[in-house]
């Protein structure tokens, strides 16, 4: 029975030590593409990684990416995070190429996924692309060349094809400041009949930022445009927002594509009447655009506000509070919102100035951004959780937003509003209040009814033989002195020691903690979940401040984590700070489910006990 047993939990113990094994996988949905083809590839990763590093993706086009994922979920008590980087990749020529691997960061440690080999073929892949690929590409191929206006097609055959098709790249401004936006259009103009095309080589657009305009037809819109006194074809292949990222000259290298032209076909008699009544045949062209050269300029020094971010082009900001009176330990949004005409993707956080007494949390991020001919415009709004946590009057500084504007070649300085915030007692704080006792309180006794008589009995007693003059009596007499040395010394030794207050709160941190941990028992006793997990979240960070010496507002998961690290204490414990934190975070605005609240505080109160013993 003792072997069963010992087999049973060894097998748990593999198990759970596989379980926990961190893994970074690369995966793509296809591993053999055509040229011009659009495919996905994944890496993923099952812990909360940092510092993600994707490879160079040499011989693709990236299209979108990276798309990043979050999941977390709680099964048995366990809590297990996972993370996915997708990106849509184009291939733009024929070949083996390997993608490399993609570093990240996870508990400390760094770790790499296994290269990735795509096999690129000419064309369309067949079906080894699958459904997805071949309707992806035949949509690009109607979008190209979808049925353009036959009466200026060419009759007869064409004797030099570059002169009737041709690539153009068109930028609408060539001379930019560092930042500034340009739209790039790459067009096709033609005057033969095309069957079929595809691209060899996409320009790589390395020192910009690009943003693709999205085309919701799937039909090319064709139209007529007059070029040197002659009538063309023409259409969009192409339309991209850019954003040049360093100062220079920089050069977008020309579009390759790859073309099938119908024309008429060669007389093998000479006879004309035979080329009027011949056939048709199928000829393949190549297709070189030309470069073009965007002169960018840097952004002047004079006049530059020291907070200067980045931000280039013309923009509004203007902030906004939904609440002016408030509660402590009540939660209250504040927003920013930048919009206007520029690289708004681009911004860089904002960091607003709030008082010591709130806690804030990292913003969430909104865009409303649209893409178009005009090029970038919209608003990307900027929302901070914050929660006072003691009453008073507060306020929220302005926030100053500066940014260049290219059109005058100036800088501008916007100013928001402050915020009068007024924070009221909140209902779970007792620390403002003064309590009073009525233990002193004694009713009046009588003690006699009358006065007392003159003794008439003799009861003297020899000296030394009573109190007065006994050994008692002077010993009672120097332990005054003595007990003053010593209140003396104890009063000096304390205050040298309250003098070191980061070790007097890192002392307190056990006790005060356990405070919190007792008012958050009494509110799990009452099944108030919502003021429990408050109060036990309220506890931990309370105690970790106090423990390592950190601000209240300046605690993060970030700082928390370094520091344990930095006091050298097991990974796991870590781990489990982090991951109870989380969890108490997430059940004060929605319900936790797979572990119970007793277990919660019971995990607390292990961890700060595991911390005391340690630190």
């Amino acid at each position: 029975m003792k072997i069963k047993l010992f087999i049973l939990t060894l097998l748990l113990f593999c198990s759970s030590l596989a379980f926990a094994q961190v893994k970074f996988t690369a995966s793509a949905d296809r591993t053999t593409i055509g040229t011009g083809e659009i495919f996905e590839i994944t890496f993923s990763i099952n812990a909360n990684g940092e510092r993600f590093a994707p490879p160079a993706f040499a011989g693709f086009q990236v299209v979108a990416g990276p798309n990043v994922s979050n999941s977390v979920s709680m099964i048995n008590g366990v809590t297990s995070v996972s993370m996915a980087y997708g990106y849509d990749l184009m291939a733009t020529k024929e070949g083996e190429f390997t993608i490399g691997p993609a570093t990240i960061m996870a508990g400390g440690r760094p770790y790499s996924t296994t290269p990735i080999k795509i096999r690129v073929v000419k064309g369309s892949a067949g079906s080894g692309n699958g459904p997805q690929g071949n309707s992806r590409q035949q949509q690009q191929q109607q979008q190209q060349f979808n049925a353009p206006d036959e009466s200026n097609i060419q009759r007869g055959r064409v004797r030099d094809i570059s002169k009737s098709l041709f690539l153009r790249t068109s930028v609408d401004k060539s001379t930019v400041y560092l930042g500034q936006q340009i739209v790039m259009n790459l067009r096709l103009y033609t005057r033969v009949s095309i069957v079929n095309g595809e691209p060899e080589k996409i320009p790589d657009l390395n020192s910009f930022y690009s943003q693709d305009i999205k085309n919701n037809n799937p039909n090319a819109q064709w139209r007529t445009e007059v070029l040197n006194g002659v009538r063309y074809n023409v259409t969009d292949i192409k339309k991209t927002i850019l954003f040049p990222q360093h100062e220079g000259n920089i050069t977008i290298e020309p579009a390759i594509m790859n073309f099938v032209i119908r024309q008429q076909a060669a007389s093998s008699s000479g006879d004309p009447f035979d080329a009027f009544f011949g056939g048709y045949e199928d000829v393949k062209y190549r297709v070189k655009g030309t470069p073009v050269v965007i002169h960018v300029k840097p952004l002047p020094l004079a006049g530059k506000p020291v907070d200067f971010s980045g931000a280039v082009g013309k923009f509004n900001i203007s902030a906004s509070l939904d609440k002016n009176e408030i509660k402590a330990n009540d939660a209250i949004n504040y927003q920013l919102k930048v919009s206007g005409t520029g690289n708004l993707k681009l911004l860089k956080p904002i960091s607003p100035n709030f008082p010591p007494d709130f806690e804030k949390y990292d913003p969430k991020v909104t865009d409303t951004i649209v893409e178009n001919e005009s090029g970038s415009s919209g608003s990307r709004r900027y929302t901070y959780l914050l929660i006072p946590r003691h009453q008073g009057d507060y306020t929220i500084d302005p926030v100053k937003f500066s940014y260049f504007n290219p059109a005058t070649g100036k800088y501008v300085t916007l100013t928001t509003r402050a915020f009068p915030v007024k924070v009221a007692k909140g209902t779970g704080d007792n620390s403002n209040v003064t309590a009073f006792s009525s233990a002193g309180k004694q009713d009046v006794k009588v003690l006699s009814n009358d006065i007392r008589y003159i003794k008439t009995e003799n009861e003297l007693n020899e000296v030394g033989s009573d109190f007065y003059d006994s050994g008692l009596y002077y010993f009672l007499l120097i332990l005054g002195p003595l007990g003053f040395a010593g209140a003396l010394v104890y009063g000096k030794w304390r205050d040298k020691n309250n003098a070191d207050v980061v070790g007097t709160k890192s002392r307190k941190a056990g006790r005060v903690a356990a405070k919190h941990l007792a008012v958050a028992k009494q509110r799990l006793a009452a099944n108030d979940n919502k003021a429990f997990y408050e109060d036990l979240f309220r506890g931990l960070y309370g105690y970790l401040s106090d423990k390592l010496n950190i601000p209240y507002a300046d605690l993060n998961r970030e700082k928390i984590g370094d520091e344990l690290k930095a006091r050298s204490l097991d990974e796991s414990l870590i781990n489990e700070m982090l991951d109870t934190l989380d969890m108490c975070e997430m059940a004060r605005y929605a319900p936790v489910s797979g572990i119970t609240g007793q277990q919660v505080f019971d995990k607390a109160q292990t961890m700060i006990n595991n911390i005391e013993s340690k630190i």
